[in-house]
């Protein structure tokens, strides 16, 4: 039986738009240009739910958030999902009245340090002062870690990432703390010179698994979310891209049917039609593609796919199967 829309879906077709909770400025991920254009891979997943709902990629209103209020924003029902580099924990899923969808980037929290600090290794920052933002897991992973390891690290909190990262240049901390990606995107957008003054180090204190959330009560705009995900990382798996559409739909492979929505239609299952996954992969490309343009070789930060990539190249992206 075709599934009822659900409340979420019915205001997202009603208004046009999904609004899309994403990060003040993390390159990469989600940040703005100069002409107000937004992108990232946070924001490419907004961008394939939107193609998938309302048949245009475009149909995004975007609302940057900090730590503090990403979540009362979602919760009061100011924006449709949060798509901004936030870690799923047990916490956030049990206690907040919030939904984890699917995990779009593994990560962990790292260091950055001044290369002519000589710090190779997190152990040798014992008794040092080290920047973080205020309002995020980085916090407490900083914390804990220097009580089991003895290391008396000293904490400067910010409520911006911006004044972190400010703080951390102007040599006010030893160290500068957060995922490992935001820590690339925080020294790619330094000049060169002080950007190759800088090193993250290798050790990364904390497991942060990154995704969208949703408001829980509405399982019909959950499943849409999750599976626009899952569909994009199976696009990858079965070479399905953003150039291909149209030469594939030749193609025999009963899994590259589905997602082209030339046999089964899966759309009936999410109150869409059969076409959405393709509309996506047409509007942003694969998981493989969103990566590699974001954050990956073809980007600024050039971070190694490593645990992101797919589960059969030795990653940790496993899509549950489109059928």
């Amino acid at each position: 039986m075709p599934a009822h829309a659900g409340k979420t879906l019915d205001a997202v077709r009603s208004r046009g738009t999904v609004v899309c909770g994403v990060n003040t400025g993390l390159p990469g991920f989600s940040a703005a240009d100069e002409n107000g254009q937004w992108a990232g891979l946070d924001v490419d997943i907004c961008r394939a739910v939107a193609a998938a709902v309302l048949g245009d990629g475009r149909k995004v209103a975007y609302v940057p958030l900090g730590p503090h209020q990403r979540f009362t924003a979602l919760q009061s029902g100011e924006i449709d999902v949060l798509s901004r580099n936030t870690t799923f924990s047990l916490t956030r899923d049990a206690s907040m009245g919030l939904h984890q969808t699917a995990v779009t980037y593994y990560d962990g929290q790292g260091f950055l340090v001044p290369v002519k600090s000589k710090v190779r290794s997190v152990k040798q920052l014992k008794g040092q002062t080290v920047c973080i933002q205020s309002g995020t897991t980085t916090e407490k992973n900083l914390v804990e870690y220097s009580r089991t390891h003895q290391l008396d690290l000293k904490p400067v909190v910010f409520e911006r990432v911006d004044a972190a990262t400010r703080a951390y240049f102007a040599g006010r901390c030893a160290a500068y703390s957060t995922d490992a990606s935001g820590l690339a995107s925080a020294r790619r957008a330094e000049p060169g010179k002080v950007a190759s003054a800088h090193v993250i180090l290798p050790e990364l204190i904390s497991k942060e698994p990154l995704g969208p959330m949703v408001r829980r009560g509405d399982d019909e705009w959950f499943a849409i979310v999750r599976w626009v995900i899952h569909g994009l990382i199976e696009a990858e798996e079965y070479g399905v891209g953003q150039n291909n559409l149209d030469q594939l739909k030749s193609s025999t492979d009963p899994a590259v049917q589905r997602i082209l929505g030339m046999s089964e239609d899966t759309g009936r299952l999410l109150g869409l039609d059969r076409e959405w996954l393709a509309r996506a992969v047409r509007a942003t490309g694969n998981y493989g593609e969103i990566y590699e343009r974001n954050v990956g070789s073809k980007s600024a930060l050039g971070i190694p796919r490593g645990l992101n990539n797919q589960w059969n190249k030795g990653g940790l992206m496993y899509a549950f199967p489109v059928r």
